[in-house]
């Protein structure tokens, strides 16, 4: 991917305000229920997963610190030290590296002697196991999941997975790549939210005991830039033009799913509010349209000359 900061047309040094609104500037005329273009939609991706980079500090300081690329991978030099009490230094993604356990002694100079190479590590005379140093899990590398370290007498595996919003409220399906280099297809059920854990059973790490343990993600929902949901109801803002405020009419209105035709009545100006039924979080919530009159962006000859000649009754109009 390319570099987030120049994807969203912003500075290094923005602030997570200045991101946010770059962010959104750009969405409201990439996303795909508002332009359909091919190159477009990828675009709307692109500038999404910077988004995503950007707006969460960590990964963001840790991007600018050079410890992992656009694409959240850590780089060469970036996956920290290993500190016994902490695990690694630098954030919360973590590399295990296979090392042949000839070489791993010769670290050490030879100095543990009588070692024997035994299943996953060395046993010395006095019965010490590497295994028990190392028991870790590894880095997937891979997309937006990772797992994370665990002991030896562990055996579920902890991952992350960050989705889109339209994908929490619809529910579906998406792939995860474990640690082990599988990719499983996972199932989001409707209504999933940010924190939220899905376990996939017999999918983690064999512990010590020989068995397997289970995946655990954790969810992460990516914000949407047109809409907004609170409990199982989404909400949304449409634009209308004056005449269609006046005389009503069918709009395209987007919704999670894809866009449908709403009917508006008459005079529906005023930040009026209508409810599609069964539009928000599938099977659940409903959505709400917020209706928002727009004028013309060039003056209206016609429209202004009438305007003018035009007796409105709204002399008492309340205001603020």
């Amino acid at each position: 991917m390319a570099n987030p900061y120049d994807l969203l047309g912003v500075s290094k040094t923005a602030s997570a305000t200045e991101i946010k609104k770059a962010y959104h500037k750009l969405a409201r005329t990439l996303h795909p229920d508002v332009n359909p273009d091919k190159s477009a939609a990828e675009k709307f991706k692109a500038v999404t997963a910077a988004y995503e980079l950007l707006s969460d500090p960590e990964k963001r300081k840790r991007f600018d610190a050079g410890e992992i690329d656009a694409d959240g991978n850590p780089t060469p030099f970036g996956a920290g030290a290993y500190d016994a009490g902490r695990g690694f230094s630098g954030g919360t993604r973590y590399s295990t590296y296979n090392i042949n356990p000839e070489d791993l002694a010769g670290m050490f100079g030879g100095g543990f002697g009588g070692f024997q190479s035994r299943g996953k590590g060395f046993a010395g005379t006095g019965g010490f196991d590497f295994s028990d140093l190392f028991g870790m899990g590894g880095h997937s590398g891979r997309g937006n999941a990772y797992d994370s370290y665990e002991s030896a007498g562990s055996r579920d595996a902890s991952y992350e997975l960050t989705i889109p919003f339209d994908l929490s409220v619809t529910g579906g399906e998406t792939t995860i790549a474990l640690g082990n280099g599988k990719r499983l297809k996972v199932k989001i059920p409707a209504g999933v939210s940010t924190d939220s854990t899905l376990r996939l059973k017999g999918q983690g790490s064999v512990g010590a005991n020989g068995r397997t343990g289970d995946a655990l993600i954790k969810i992460k929902v990516q914000d949407s830039p047109v809409f907004t949901r609170e409990g199982d109801n989404v909400s949304v803002t449409v634009p209308i033009t004056l005449k269609e405020a006046v005389l009503g009419g069918k709009i395209p209105v987007p919704t999670p799913s894809g866009v449908v035709m709403m009917t508006i009545p008459a005079y529906s100006g005023g930040n009026k509010t209508l409810r599609l039924k069964g539009k928000g979080v599938k099977g659940k919530g409903d959505l709400l349209v917020s209706l928002q009159v727009v004028l013309p962006e060039k003056p209206d000859t016609a429209l202004t000359e009438f305007m003018q000649s035009w007796n409105e009754p709204y002399q008492n109009l309340k205001r603020g």
